[in-house]
């Protein structure tokens, strides 16, 4: 059965682009807003009975516009299907208008009484419905509205936010200043972006998604804000193999890194490659870790380097490079470095690499640079690592601007930014807290580099890789995510690696 994950589309706009496609439905298909609206509500009370299904008390909190409309479909809705309901709102509903006005007459009519909101009422139901405020977030949450976010987030009850958990914004995905913190969340019509950046992980929860009804190729004209990896992205990059491939098929790989007393780093990220189903795996590092690459892994084709030179034979022999893991910030690993960024070969460069790539900025082509938010905030002017992770969009596109470079920002919501900025960013959506842990980015580059010398293609490597690595973390931190370590990712990508 496919994950919830993989049944969400794969594309996300802006909170001003989902706006739009709303009008354009309404305008092209007869449908109206108040329909868009009841449809909106019977979803979520479908998601609400799925999730909770022994749930027989619901309290829905509402604000003033239409995402309370939508609560209030869902009280009704509710009512009528034999739950308990408290419809609690925060403004009156003398100020709804439009839409909103009908989903509260509707109520009225039904018998359904609309209560001032009482924050001791919200632990009367088994879930609690947030339609305070949804993607209609004009200004910082205050008063009334803040203290009903601070209730729903106090109240020990389940909650089901609508479209956007209230307080976040749909654009930037940061709390204005605060914001429900859901335990699932129903998104309408299409995804938000502002799902998938900044803070949202902690505040969404599990995502579900209704396109009300409406046809899959509405806005098909519309380039969205973020792409998200989707499994195709690895079946693109991993189809079955022939039967008549031998290890030359499946490309050579050079990894350079693991200077003195930091050879794990390379290790892990050559068995990474390995594992990801590279054809042969070649390792220049210093010779006190030579012995350590080499425990345990005879596959790995493992040489001792001391200056540029000793890569030459290497660097003409392979299909792609890792450079960084391990390597160090000493005049052994900038001879190495300087020699390697300046060969005609695709790079993928990380740690060390990208530390001394912002002591000697230069721009090449068919490279990928895969900072975290620190490394990311040395390699951007005048930038911090509070700037990258307040706008990680701005960032992403600023270094593969500077670079000439695909930008791997690394994190909660890895986002992928190609040089040609017309392109949308990637945003995976998979990983965990478990995969915040040493060598875990050494894994990362090395599933990297395996790919790209099996796919000849960056791009392509990329996006596999990137969800290839979160979906194999997810598989190691099944037992949990605290005390999950770099190596156990290790073999479930060679399961990921088969996606056909």
């Amino acid at each position: 059965m496919a994950t919830l994950a993989e049944r969400l589309p794969d594309r996300a706009f802006s909170g001003a682009q989902v706006r739009d496609l709303e009008r354009l439905a309404i305008e092209t298909l007869g449908v109206s807003d108040y329909e868009l609206m009841c449809r909106a509500g019977a979803a979520a009370l479908r998601v609400l009975a799925l999730r909770w299904p022994a749930a027989r008390s619901i309290v829905v909190v509402g604000g003033a516009g239409n995402n309370a409309g939508d609560g209030l479909v869902v009280a009704r809705l509710a009512r009528a299907a034999g739950y308990t309901v408290a419809a609690l709102l925060v403004a009156p509903a003398e100020r709804f208008k439009g839409a909103a006005a009908r989903a509260a007459e509707a109520c009225r009519a039904a018998g359904l009484p609309l209560e001032p909101f009482r924050a001791e009422a919200l632990r009367n139901g088994d879930v609690v419905v947030d339609a305070l405020l949804g993607t209609g977030l004009a200004r910082p949450v205050s008063g009334e509205f803040r203290a009903a976010v601070e209730s729903m987030n106090s109240a020990g009850v389940p909650v089901l936010s609508l479209d956007v958990p209230s307080g976040l914004d749909a654009d930037t995905g940061w709390p204005n200043p605060i914001a429900v913190r859901a335990t699932a969340t129903v998104t309408f019509l299409k995804l938000k972006q502002g799902l998938f950046l900044g803070a949202a992980p902690e505040y969404c929860g599990e995502l579900d998604f209704a396109d009300l009804e409406l046809p899959p190729d509405l806005g098909a004209d519309t380039a969205p804000a973020l792409k998200r990896l989707v499994i195709d992205d690895l079946r693109r990059a991993l189809p079955r193999r022939s039967r008549l491939a031998h290890k030359g098929s499946h490309g050579r790989l050079l990894l350079v890194g693991g200077g003195p007393g930091m050879p794990g780093a390379i290790r892990l990220a050559a068995e990474a490659a390995l594992r990801v189903g590279a054809g042969l795996v070649y390792v220049a590092t210093h010779r006190d870790s030579v012995a350590t690459v080499l425990a345990g892994r005879p596959e790995i084709i493992c040489r001792s380097v001391t200056s540029g030179a000793d890569l030459e034979e290497l660097l003409g022999a392979v299909d792609g490079v890792v450079l960084g893991p391990g390597l160090g910030r000493s005049a052994w690993a900038y001879r190495l470095w300087r020699r390697v960024v300046r060969a005609e070969v695709p790079l993928v460069l990380d740690a060390d690499g990208l530390n001394l790539l912002a002591a000697e900025p230069i721009e090449r082509s068919h490279w990928v640079l895969t900072p975290h938010p620190g490394e990311a905030a040395r390699l951007l002017p005048n930038a911090t690592t509070e700037a990258v992770q307040h706008d990680r969009v701005a960032a992403a596109r600023g270094l593969a601007r500077r670079y000439g470079a695909i930008a791997v920002l690394k994190g909660a919501g890895t986002l992928i930014a190609m040089p040609n900025e017309n392109l949308p960013l990637d945003v995976c959506d998979r990983g965990n807290p478990g995969m915040g842990t040493g060598g875990t980015g050494d894994v990362l580059a090395g599933t990297l580099g395996g790919l790209l010398v099996q796919t000849r293609d960056l791009a392509v490597a990329v996006r596999a890789g990137v969800l290839l690595h979160a979906l194999a973390g997810d598989e190691a931190a099944k037992g949990g995510e605290r005390g999950t370590v770099a190596g156990d990712l290790l073999p479930h990508l060679r399961v990921w690696a088969n996606p056909s």
